[in-house]
């Protein structure tokens, strides 16, 4: 049989049949996936091909082949550095939710997460979230961070998943296809699932004052149906987002402004440091790029594990 992973716990994946039938299955043995140590070898959103074992009502399932994957985006696994951890897999797009503070999403944060949809070739959309509970000052620096996002092309669209405003337009961007959300726990990712389609119900928890931090309420990634026609997989909320497997030749590539000028740098391999003429550093010097973006590109380059609390707005 063949049908599609709607959600992980682990050792457990509950897999959906075209039919619309649900199985509980597991994996047999090991899965090597070529070249990826993963913490998680079947991921939600994967096409499965799996065996019933028992012809009983709730008949457990073995999973046998992960089909090949479209995409997926993946991250440095939390407990164990060297491998890695799947977040789903298949998708059309991803929507990153941002909040100022309560709890705060560092552009670091932001920078890392864009770099990977662009090296997975997965659109990456900007939803800047709690915009009722902003004061002036605050909405300037949305305004100035959606701006800055906007102008490299990526879409930005302030919302608030508690009073409903613009809500429609994300829901209209995932109609017909298959989104996921992420974000830092207590960003909102559950409250706008459930602005979205609010018999799915699923539960939120209040930011706990004394750390400014979300608490987990989503323990593992799900997929849901929603009927106007999408498909939304919930994620864990996430601290870090370390980026996996990439050269440092590469990394300015999944920069879209730094790829634009790389063909006017004296080098072709220029890696944007302490190369002569370099397009990259000009620009920078102009204001043309933000330092933001490349203070993110350099800790990248070096190697260097994000610190998401770590405050860089408009540092230089």
């Amino acid at each position: 049989m063949e049908g599609t992973v709607y959600k992980s716990t682990g050792s457990w994946y509950t897999v959906r049949t075209g039919e619309g039938d649900f199985y509980e299955c597991r994996i047999k043995g090991k899965f090597r996936l070529k070249g990826i140590k993963s913490t998680n070898p079947v991921s939600v959103g994967d096409e499965v091909v799996f065996e019933v074992d028992g012809a009983s009502e709730n008949a457990q399932g073995i999973i046998t082949e992960i089909k090949d994957r479209k995409n997926y985006i993946i991250r440095k696994s939390v407990n164990l550095s060297k491998q890695t951890h799947i977040i789903a897999a298949n998708l059309d797009q991803v929507f990153l939710i941002v909040t100022l503070n309560n709890p705060p999403t560092f552009t670091s944060f932001i920078d890392r997460f864009l770099v990977t949809s662009e090296a997975y070739h997965i659109p990456a959309i900007l939803l800047f979230n709690k915009i009722d509970t902003y004061k002036e000052e605050e909405l300037d620096e949305i305004k100035y961070l959606a701006n800055l996002y906007r102008e490299i092309g990526y879409t930005c669209i302030g919302i608030s998943a508690k009073t409903g405003k613009n809500v429609d337009k994300v829901k209209e961007l995932m109609i017909g296809k298959t989104s996921m959300f992420s974000g830092h726990s207590g960003v909102g990712k559950s409250t706008l699932v459930n602005a979205i389609e609010p018999q799915l119900d699923l539960k939120t928890k209040k930011i706990s004052s004394q750390h400014m931090q979300g608490q987990h309420t989503t323990t593992f990634a799900e997929m849901f149906d929603l009927e106007c026609g999408a498909k939304i997989i919930d994620t864990p909320g996430i601290k870090g987002f370390g980026i996996v497997d990439m050269e440092k030749e590469e990394i300015g590539d999944y920069f879209p402004e730094f790829f634009k000028l790389k063909g006017e740098c004296k080098f072709n391999n220029c890696l944007h440091m302490d190369e002569p003429h370099c397009a990259v550093k000009k620009a920078l010097e102009n204001n043309e790029v933000a330092w933001s973006r490349y203070k993110s590109y350099v800790q990248m380059l070096s190697g260097e594990q994000e610190n998401y609390r770590m405050d860089i707005y408009g540092e230089k």
